[in-house]
């Protein structure tokens, strides 16, 4: 399988240009998109998600050879990948619903997912930022300061409001894994302790400040490029992380709370 997943990486590279400027139809027999987004991945099957991700690809059962021309051109140049499964198709007619819905909504909608991670070399953050027509924009933060899982995930959803509010989305639907965050910004629990209390607010100021929102629990499968940038941020892993950018967040995005 990891095969197969490198076969459309390298036609991901070789074609980038054409990736980022279109929505990609991926046909094959194999459950792809299952594998890639499996929580337990790592290693490379982990850094090939996270690359993967940048794209908007969307992955279809294999129903004919038409096309398999170019994928077979592509795998030629490596001989160690013989699985000849991926067939890539321009999206047609059909495969615009996404599109027209989009269309028949009043303002366009941005998605953002993010997601905190704690783990032995340090916290970070991870974003995914997802525009109306279908582009992703990824980064991910590495923390400097002692943060727990909680303040790690509500400085994830923090730093995505302010990246939404930078490039000006307006209607935004925000997917976070934590189910504390998410029914406390929305006013289901209680915020307990004054640091929990400063987050809250601070989260909501930045809500109020877009059209538009809505803040949902995502399960942790549907949430996974967040969740990978976030890991690879807690561990400052630069080479996983490629182009993605990494910032470094040396103080909390909240005042430090004093203690007697």
């Amino acid at each position: 399988m990891e095969k197969l997943v490198y076969a459309l990486i390298l036609v991901v590279r070789k074609l980038r240009p054409y990736f980022q400027a279109h929505r990609i139809e991926v046909r094959t027999a194999y459950p792809l998109r299952h594998i890639l987004h499996k929580p337990e991945s790592s290693g490379r099957m982990l850094k090939w998600a996270v690359e993967l991700g940048q794209f908007d690809l969307e992955y279809f059962p294999r129903t004919a050879i038409k096309g398999q021309a170019l994928a077979d051109f592509i795998l030629e140049f490596d001989a160690e990948v013989d699985d000849k499964a991926i067939v890539l198709a321009e999206p047609t007619s059909q495969g615009s619903s996404h599109d027209e819905k989009r269309q028949e909504l009043p303002h366009p909608w941005w998605i953002l997912h993010v997601d905190g991670a704690v783990n032995n070399n340090g916290s970070g953050a991870g974003i995914v930022l997802v525009t109306p027509e279908g582009h992703s924009l990824m980064s991910a933060i590495h923390f400097k300061f002692y943060a727990t899982n909680n303040d790690v995930e509500y400085e994830a959803l923090i730093n995505g409001l302010k990246l939404a509010l930078e490039v000006g989305a307006m209607n935004l639907i925000v997917r976070s894994d934590s189910e504390l965050v998410v029914n406390q910004v929305n006013g289901g629990f209680q915020a307990r302790g004054p640091r929990m209390k400063l987050y809250m607010r601070c989260a909501q100021r930045l809500l109020k400040k877009i059209l538009s929102t809505r803040l949902e629990s995502a399960p942790r499968e549907e949430n996974s490029n967040a969740d990978a940038l976030a890991e690879m941020g807690s561990q400052m892993d630069n080479v996983q992380l490629g182009q993605i950018p990494l910032g470094i967040q040396e103080i909390p995005s909240i005042p430090e709370v004093e203690v007697f």
